[in-house]
């Protein structure tokens, strides 16, 4: 079979010929339509879980992916021939990712059908961001009338989180680049700080430059603070200051280890730093948010297989990057 892949930790993606795998007990094969990129995928290939997890090379990277059943292990009666599936898949042995045209998964792992008015494309992209976005939601309690801000709002997890938040009720504050603010209104966002903005503050010939930070926008426009900060992006020196805008009783949660669970207490705030797993159950009810229109899966950018290289690790993404198989 077609796959990419990489012969050891921090090599270069190419595309390969790979043995096509065989499901055992318990298990499915799945003929992929396509695979959803993630920031996590070259941190996989950089090594971030050696010596966590076993690995196996040449490793084929890749979390998440949409195909079709194309064969099944003995024990799996709830599953039949040619149904459309997604999920999310980090099984041990590392090295047997989406990033190929077939892929074995246990039966019971982070998976769910597709419903026919969603795309492979879509569900392909859906998985690891959506349901980031939906844990981090969960964990911060986020309820019908507080104020979020949502940092990093414009990639993939936080165009989902913009969505999800909204539809609590939640009055978001998204942070992107000015041509964006349209997207993120028109995902939700009730309010979107242009975070690269800059503007003078003096009348002299040669003007000092002043850039106003994100929590310098936010206590503009919130004076009394708000309920939650989201975070996909900030290091922790950052996020501290953002910290500072949230209210005793409200949640800052980081996706990148940012922050300080200790000073949090001393703050009365909750939070921390999460990893999320997601669940099938999960996976299933965004899914069908997504078939009934409820929320936009945002594909920004879809290559081919073979031109994995070009953007697995690459930033600036507006959404979703997808490889189609």
């Amino acid at each position: 079979m077609r796959a990419i892949v990489v012969r050891e930790f921090g090599g270069k993606p190419e595309p390969a010929e790979m043995p096509i795998p065989e499901p055992g007990p318990g298990q499915l094969r799945i003929r992929l339509d396509a695979a959803g990129v993630n920031p996590f995928d070259k941190k996989i290939i950089d090594g971030a879980l050696n010596g966590q997890l076993p690995h196996e090379f040449p490793l084929i990277p890749g979390l998440d992916g949409a195909g079709v059943v194309s064969a099944i292990g003995e024990g799996v009666t709830d599953v039949a021939l040619d149904d459309r599936v997604a999920g999310k898949w980090l099984i041990p042995p590392v090295g047997h990712g989406t990033f190929a045209e077939y892929i074995v998964v246990p039966r019971d792992s982070v998976m769910a059908r597709i419903p026919d008015a969603v795309t492979a494309l879509a569900a392909a992209a859906l998985p690891t961001a959506g349901l980031t976005a939906a844990d981090l939601l969960a964990a911060a309690g986020v309820s019908n009338g507080q104020t979020v801000l949502v940092m990093g709002a414009a990639g993939g997890v936080g165009s989902f989180l913009v969505q999800l938040a909204a539809e609590t009720g939640a009055d978001v504050i998204a942070t992107a680049r000015p041509d964006d603010a349209d997207r993120m209104i028109r995902l939700g966002a009730a309010e979107v700080v242009d975070y690269s903005r800059t503007v003078p503050v003096s009348d002299s010939p040669d003007p000092a430059l002043y850039q106003p930070t994100v929590a310098d926008a936010v206590r503009t426009t919130h004076p009394d603070g708000i309920d939650a900060v989201l975070d996909l992006v900030s290091p922790p020196a950052q996020l501290a200051e953002l910290t500072a805008l949230v209210r005793p009783g409200g949640a800052v949660f980081s996706t990148i280890g940012s922050v300080d669970e200790a000073d949090l207490q001393t703050r009365g705030i909750k939070g921390g730093n999460i990893n999320s797993q997601g669940s099938a159950a999960g996976l299933e009810r965004l899914l069908r948010l997504a078939a009934d229109g409820d929320l936009v899966v945002p594909v920004d950018n879809a290559v081919p297989l073979a031109d994995a290289a070009t953007v697995i690790g690459a930033s600036g993404a507006r959404g979703k990057t997808v490889l189609v198989i």
